[in-house]
């Protein structure tokens, strides 16, 4: 597993670790039952406090991406069909916003959006 932290990043060093795990886990690259690092262990390789990784892990339990078993480690999660589906509308909605800001900052009417909108699905 590959995490990278951006000191100059103005993201909490918990939410990257939080956001690259689970973009992992989404994507296919961490499976299922697949095992974490430790905690501890990935506190040390990058150079963190113990208490950040665990809040990241935390949140990443807390939503359902991973398990945790006592005494053995922490573990990914079955995918849940509809909290990936959940993950997704969150990242449209987001776009959309973004969409109608850039249309609203070149004054396109909302025929105008959905006209692109229906050129884009064709293509």
């Amino acid at each position: 597993m590959n995490i990278c932290i951006d000191n100059k990043s103005g993201a909490p060093i918990y939410d990257q670790i939080y956001n690259q795990i689970k973009n992992q886990i989404i994507s296919g690259e961490l499976r299922e039952d697949e095992a974490l690092p430790s905690i501890r262990n990935m506190a040390k390789d990058l150079r963190i406090s113990v208490i950040t990784t665990k809040r990241a892990y935390d949140e990443l339990e807390r939503e359902g991406f991973i398990y945790t078993i006592p005494a053995k480690g922490c573990f990914v999660a079955p995918k849940n069909v509809e909290l990936l589906r959940e993950e997704n509308l969150k990242k449209i909605e987001m776009y959309m916003q973004e969409i109608l800001h850039l249309a609203a900052s070149c004054n396109l009417t909302n025929d105008e959006l959905i006209e692109i909108f229906r050129l884009s699905m064709e293509e």
